[in-house]
């Protein structure tokens, strides 16, 4: 097990041995994270990689990922923890047919841990001593906003009352990263008790030593000629610029199609991995292709 970085140096090493490419100002903000053991806030538009940070984390420092993936009607039962209730209404039916049926017993022993069965953010606070897990927290905007009421107190304590078992606290203090793709604003409570960072989308020399690293079987003007591509779309006025995760589906599939350098009928053949939405798709036509890429050659060609 790797040990938590005690540099800022030695979190950007971390960060890129697993093949994450980030700049000083996330690994600062990462390493102050893990160092002062508060959850990391990071929002940003979604394909950036956000979510790839707390996969590298976990296994970098051979940590288990605890992933919460957030959604719409997200509750505590889903979260936290829920009674098994077959194996309770099992347990009724056999004290009864054995004529044990001390109400007060029969309660105590149908509430107690062996039949509770825990859900990501439990499983996050009773992690291994000496290993504490990586809590993922993906797109708490999704989620309600009485979901975050209840995150409170797990992330200002990380502690959770469970009204049958009392108070569990965290055996150790588990690395929690939270998620956001800014759909809506987060209460300013809840990211108070964070470290935050906002995840831009990266200039085009760290986008291409992504590409390098993630798609290593790309050509190197191919790679160099889509990023350029894809900086320029991002400044497009699109319902949806494409984010990282597009860029390397982008030089996947240009890559599976065996393509040496771009031409405007292969983008337009091929816009669909890049954008998401058909009205996006319409205004990158053929033409407009064609003048984008004419003006990235005559960069390239003055460079």
């Amino acid at each position: 097990m790797t040990q938590v970085p005690r540099s800022i140096d030695e979190t950007e090493t971390l960060l890129s041995e697993g093949g994450y490419v980030a700049d000083r100002s996330l690994a600062t903000v990462l390493f102050l994270a893990l160092r002062m053991r508060r959850p990391l806030f990071l929002e940003g538009e979604a394909g950036v990689g956000k979510t790839e940070i707390a996969k590298v984390l976990a296994d970098r420092l051979g940590r288990p990922l605890i992933r919460l993936q957030c959604y719409e009607g997200l509750d505590v039962s889903t979260a936290l923890y829920e009674w098994n209730h077959a194996a309770q209404m099992i347990e009724i039916r056999l004290r009864e047919a054995s004529g044990d049926t001390a109400r007060d017993a029969m309660r105590s022993d149908i509430f107690s841990e062996r039949f509770l069965i825990r859900r990501p953010v439990l499983q996050a606070l009773e992690g291994d001593p000496g290993r504490a897990p990586v809590l993922l927290i993906d797109e708490l905007d999704r989620a309600d906003e009485a979901f975050e009421a209840f995150l409170l107190e797990v992330l200002s304590d990380f502690q959770v009352t469970i009204p049958e078992l009392g108070t569990i606290r965290a055996t150790q203090i588990p690395i929690v990263i939270v998620t956001t793709n800014r759909t809506r604003e987060i209460h300013d409570a809840l990211k108070r008790r964070c470290l935050y960072h906002w995840l831009d989308y990266p200039d085009a020399a760290r986008e291409l030593e992504i590409v390098r690293r993630k798609v290593p079987t790309a050509r190197a003007d191919l790679s160099a000629e889509l990023v350029a591509f894809v900086q320029r779309l991002r400044g497009e006025d699109l319902f949806k610029a494409p984010g990282v995760a597009e860029t390397l589906d982008w030089a996947t599939a240009l890559t599976e199609l065996d393509a040496v350098a771009l031409d405007p009928e292969l983008i337009t053949d091929t816009l669909g991995v890049l954008l998401k939405y058909q009205d996006d798709i319409a205004r990158i036509g053929q033409s407009e292709a064609d003048e984008m890429l004419r003006a990235i050659r005559r960069e390239h060609a003055s460079a």
